[in-house]
């Protein structure tokens, strides 16, 4: 075997940038180019061992490397590309999950349309435009789709409407704008296969009539950006967008739109605002998008999942994507999996996986040694399901059930180390600083549920104050304009439903269980396990320490900050976090 009969592919999404893949590719590309073909890739989703290498033979072996470091890659080179030695103990296994949306990314090349092409790319649209519109509808109605941007809409409803209007221009928009905390599907695809995504955009313009689409896009997704635009200008080139379409009479153009980063402009009314280039605030519906929407124009919007399903369905038949999933929930859906988890990173599973499977088999367990206790889905519009309800199908309608919702698929796991008050005063923090203060209930909602978080935490809560929390949360919930709004609420609420105790205890007993919330914490030195080193009296920055090496070093309540910098630079776990009173 020569070497020419490998070819090496480096993970280059934001993930394996950000540890150092672009500093592998350059190395890889000075040490063993052109002999053999060194190509960047998209995410392949394990995002806890980047950087990845995967050296793939030309009779269909692959074998990837992770954690690849300077010396770790010499190896890869000398043994494996250069004599044909296999290095077995840096190898990490392939995610064994169904890739439907993913399927592509970490394995093409997402800079070029011919590696896409490779892979069957636009043939979905091939045999869409060989088809009616209503037939194309009508395959998407069959599979079942639903929108994986949180609402979960049938999808062939939205262009069956948007189908039947007479009005013209229409136009299609893919909501790029992810701006949940810890979530990162979208960014993933569209770095990893941007082609996917305009396949399913032309394919959903066919459908509805429209000549005009739109990528509302984060702009702090920049490398996403760029392998959109070069995406654009690739199909052009090949006459996939433009006139007359793979020599049909369909016209369709796709232009980008960058978000500003408000978080508001998730929703699909602000997004619209947005675009037309007006401050982005929700307005009321009825009408729907779907029969005035942009420029008052029939519009459809998908968020980026959705459309990426559209060109495989399309492609394999509704079939084969309704063979996953639930009878209501058809499908799979990607998560990104944070948190207390070891293998936090990019999945996608069939929908009707339970929470359990996700944590422990995908995610392979709690990452922190502690035990698993919950686990929140759907980022600041999603709720906190408790370890005990482990068993339940991640699906839309049995999440709903237990008062959460899947969101557009972010995942936080969390250990029994993270205390749940916190948690819910995280969340509607981000949700009142996030919010556009055109309706009441969510402004001032927000902001006074916030305000007796903050002062439960404190430690100066009362018991009255969780019957205010609830009847806040329902009529915020309630009263809202937008979704946004009506979800806010939702992690504050399944957290007094789930772990009241733990807001009884903060307000009661004046402590914090998990030890987290700082007026409810003391740190203290144990004299006997104490070595008299002194460094928690260097690290500390208020000089609350006292003592040398003659005397017992002890910490002034008064004076310290409680920034646990002392904690993490005893080498001797002499410095103990205790629950109590409020300090004082």
């Amino acid at each position: 075997m020569t070497r020419k009969d490998y070819q090496v592919y480096v993970g280059m999404a934001s993930c394996g940038i950000a540890s150092g893949a672009d500093l592998v590719f350059e190395k890889l590309v000075e040490a063993v180019s052109p002999s053999i073909a060194v190509e960047p890739t998209g995410c392949l989703g394990i995002c806890f061992c980047e950087p990845l290498v995967e050296v793939r033979s030309l009779s269909g072996q692959r074998y990837l490397y992770g954690n690849v470091t300077e010396d770790k890659l010499t190896r890869i080179i000398n043994e494996h590309l250069l004599n044909n030695q296999v290095v077995q103990e840096l190898l990490v296994p392939y995610p064994q999950q169904v890739r439907f949306a993913l399927q592509n990314c970490g394995l093409i090349n997402p800079e070029d349309l011919h590696s896409y092409i490779e892979v069957n790319g636009y043939s979905g649209l091939r045999k869409a435009l060989a088809s009616s519109p209503e037939a194309v509808i009508n395959e998407i109605k069959i599979a079942g789709l639903r929108g994986r941007g949180g609402a979960g809409f049938p999808t062939h409803l939205k262009w069956s409407l948007a189908r039947q209007s007479l009005v013209q221009p229409k136009y299609v928009i893919c909501n790029a704008d992810e701006g949940d905390p810890g979530a990162f599907m979208d960014r993933s695809i569209l770095e990893s296969d941007p082609h996917s995504v305009l396949e399913g955009i032309l394919i959903a313009g066919y459908a509805i009539g429209a000549e005009q689409g739109f990528i509302y896009v984060r702009a702090e997704y920049p490398l996403a950006i760029q392998r959109l635009r070069l995406a654009i200008q690739q199909a052009m080139d090949y006459n996939l967008l433009g006139k007359q379409i793979l020599g049909t009479d369909f016209n369709f153009d796709i232009q980008i739109r960058e978000g500003a980063g408000a978080f508001v402009c998730g929703e699909e009314t602000a997004l619209l605002m947005s675009i037309e280039g007006q401050r982005g605030m929700p307005r009321f519906r009825p009408p729907y998008p779907v029969d005035k929407g942009l420029f008052d124009c029939p519009t459809v919007i998908n968020n980026v999942e959705t459309l990426a399903n559209v060109p495989r369905i399309m492609e394999k038949g509704a079939a084969v994507f309704n063979q996953y999933g639930t009878k209501q929930s058809t499908g799979t859906k990607v998560f990104a999996l944070t948190g207390d988890v070891k293998h936090s990173g990019l999945v996608e599973i069939p929908m009707g996986t339970t929470i359990n499977e996700l944590v422990f088999e995908i995610g392979g367990g709690i990452s922190t040694g502690g035990q698993f206790k919950a686990i929140q889905t759907g980022g600041p519009s999603g709720g906190c399901i408790p370890a005990e309800l482990g068993a339940t199908p991640v699906d839309y309608e049995s999440l709903a059930e237990i008062g959460a919702i899947m969101g557009s698929g972010g995942l936080l796991v969390m250990d029994d180390a993270t205390c749940m008050v916190n948690v819910a005063q995280y969340f509607l923090s981000f949700a009142s600083a996030e919010s556009c203060g055109k309706c009441t209930f969510c402004r001032i909602g927000t902001q006074k549920m916030l305000e007796i978080l903050n002062k439960i935490t404190a430690g100066q809560g009362e018991l009255q104050d969780l019957e205010t929390l609830e009847e806040l949360g329902k009529k915020v919930a309630a009263g809202s304009m937008c979704g946004l709004g009506q979800t806010a609420p939702n992690p504050l609420l399944t957290t007094l439903k789930y772990f009241r105790p733990e807001y009884e205890a903060h307000i009661l007993e004046k402590r914090c269980p998990a030890k987290q919330c700082q007026a409810l914490i003391d740190y203290q030195i144990d004299s006997e396990l104490c070595r008299s080193c002194g460094l928690c009296k260097q690290a500390c920055p208020v000089n609350a320490i006292t003592g040398s090496r003659q005397e017992a070093y002890q910490i002034n309540q008064s004076v310290c900050i409680r920034c646990g910098l002392c904690v993490s630079s005893c080498k001797f776990a002499a410095i103990l976090i205790s629950a109590g009173e409020v300090a004082s």
